[in-house]
């Protein structure tokens, strides 16, 4: 009988050890196939399909040999290098062109270039980093935030650069554009493949968070802070419980007008600022009026730049596009640095609007916030170019597409407020410039109050898969009946996603609202709670632990 049994049981652990087997051998199949069909698509579409495979087998073996294993995270992160090294190739190329000519708008744009270059190269190194960490990680593909967020905005700084040859002969644009095109192709085939693995391993919800214990802060807003984001020390969350208390705060830096600080200028403060400062580096700007054009790079990192209030102090410019100077070197104000927080500050662009576009803000700050912050121009007065950004109790005046960019936004408890046109003018408030389906990017406008003395819109469609939603506001009477305009004809209109959610006011009636095919009526919670802060900027893994109030979800 005991023999019986432990043949029986023999057979049992032989017959499971089978079944395993076999299921080992069907995945190692399909991710064979895959990782097969991935090579091929990261390379689709490149001028030269055959290097570009080539090139792609040899990161492919490199990429192996560090991670001691082939698969679809292998050929993924193999992609990326190969992008970084073709937008390295084409920053080289670029930065020829700098001698080559006399006119400043060309200059402008060819520096332009490069730093956006730069910025892509960045990016794509962060995602690199995240590709390396995640065939190891449980659920380390999906950083989904994170990745999606840097994918989009490599894939869109191509198109800025492009952009800013607007107002020239096009020569120097004609020598550039083939070596863009390609790394635009390249990252969109990325974001392409890093979809397909995401079908295959599906997303858990139970990881989208990467910290521990949910609890409450002293907002008295749930957030998980069983451990800080990579960049959060101990010293910044007293920093947190000091957030409504300036005079509470550590000031590093101190910039005053009348010498009672250590610098009289912004910039100059910034200058002296840490290069990836690992913790929060706070510099206060006393009242006044600062005149100058700050902008602060990608390696200022951490950075807080408190004023003494809107209105009281301000930073002012006059470029615009008129001068001869790219939409994207007017900005009053640029950042770049992850994780800037501003507040109690106004940035202004004085041109007027006779001039076009001049930006007073641009922002391509990952994890940015603005608090109780002014943003006041006519025409494209907020350049929210890039990555994730938060905007709570703010005021945003202009005229013309006077919040635009291909950022990933949630504007939350804010006044926006539409100035007075010249006489052909059209008022509209958001041109948002998202380009690609695969792209993360929108503007979500939530539990705002939008002010117009004159005939406005809602919206026009920049590029061809814009989207933008309005959750929750207080629309004034004079928000136009269609409630959104079109850019060129019939440009985009079946493929942007605009949207509705419970607005409220003279102007929020949907009766008269275009028919698009991409226009929505949002009637769903369900649908409409897509766009809050919680899921559309996956806020509550960093918003809280910058002291800045907030609302994660929409109002009941």
């Amino acid at each position: 009988m005991h023999a019986i049994i432990t043949s029986s049981s023999n057979l049992n652990l032989l017959f499971i050890f089978l079944l395993s087997s076999i299921g080992i051998i069907r995945a190692a199949t399909t991710w064979g196939t895959l990782s097969s069909s991935l090579v091929k698509q990261a390379c689709s579409g490149t001028a030269n399909y055959n290097s570009c495979t080539s090139r792609l087998g040899i990161e492919f073996e490199s990429a192996g040999a560090q991670q001691e294993t082939h698969g679809p995270f292998t050929v993924i992160h193999a992609a990326i290098k190969l992008t970084i090294n073709e937008a390295i190739v084409a920053t080289e190329l670029v930065s020829k062109f700098t001698t080559m000519t006399t006119n400043f708008r060309e200059q402008s744009a060819v520096h332009d270039c490069m730093e956006l270059l730069d910025y892509s190269v960045h990016e794509l190194g962060l995602s690199l980093v995240a590709m390396k960490k995640a065939h190891r990680l449980p659920g380390g593909i999906h950083r989904k935030g994170d990745l999606g967020a840097w994918l989009s905005a490599a894939l869109g700084n191509q198109d800025t650069c492009m952009e800013g040859f607007q107002g020239t002969d096009g020569r120097l644009k004609h020598y550039i554009k083939g070596s863009l095109r390609q790394i635009t192709i390249l990252v969109t085939n990325v974001m392409a493949m890093y979809k397909r693995i995401g079908k295959i391993a599906p997303f858990d919800p139970q990881q989208q968070d990467r910290y521990g214990n949910e609890s409450t802060n002293d907002l008295g807003v749930k957030a998980n802070i069983g451990d800080s984001p990579s960049w959060m020390t101990s010293e910044e969350h007293s920093l947190v419980h000091h957030a409504h208390h300036p005079n509470r705060m550590k000031v590093d830096a101190t910039v005053a007008q009348d010498g009672s600080g250590k610098f009289r200028s912004i910039m100059e403060a910034i200058n002296d600022a840490p290069k990836h400062s690992l913790r929060r580096y706070v510099i206060y700007v006393k009242k006044g009026l600062y005149k100058e054009n700050v902008e602060m790079k990608k390696n200022k990192v951490n950075i807080l730049l408190v004023g003494d209030g809107m209105g009281i102090t301000i930073i002012s410019g006059d470029r615009s596009f008129s001068q001869g100077w790219t939409t994207f070197r007017t900005a009053t104000f640029a950042v770049s640095g992850r994780g800037f927080i501003a507040r109690d500050i106004t940035f202004r662009n004085t041109a007027g609007p006779n001039n076009h576009q001049a930006v007073a803000l641009r922002v391509d700050s990952d994890h940015s916030v603005f608090y109780r912050c002014s943003i006041e121009g006519y025409q494209d007065s907020l350049y929210a170019h890039s990555l994730r950004q938060f905007y709570r109790d703010c005021n945003i005046y202009g005229t013309i597409d006077f919040i635009f960019g291909n950022g990933n936004v949630v504007i939350q408890h804010s006044k926006i407020i539409a100035r007075k046109p010249l006489p052909y003018q059209m008022v509209t408030i958001t041109a948002q410039g998202r380009k690609y389906p695969s792209q993360t990017t929108g503007f979500a406008i939530h539990n705002s109050f939008v002010y117009a003395s004159t005939p406005t819109y809602l919206g026009r469609p920049w590029k061809q898969y814009s989207r933008t939603v309005f959750l929750q506001c207080y629309l004034t009477k004079h928000v136009q009946s269609r409630g959104w305009l079109e850019w060129a004809g019939d440009f985009a209109l079946n493929t942007l996603y605009y949207g509705e959610y419970s607005n409220y006011g003279p102007g929020s009636n949907i009766k008269d609202r275009v028919r698009w095919k991409g226009y929505h009526a949002i009637h769903d919670a369900k649908t409409a709670a897509t766009f809050s802060v919680r899921r559309f900027i996956n806020g509550l893994t960093w918003i809280p632990f910058t002291g800045v109030t907030f609302t994660a979800d929409l109002v009941k």
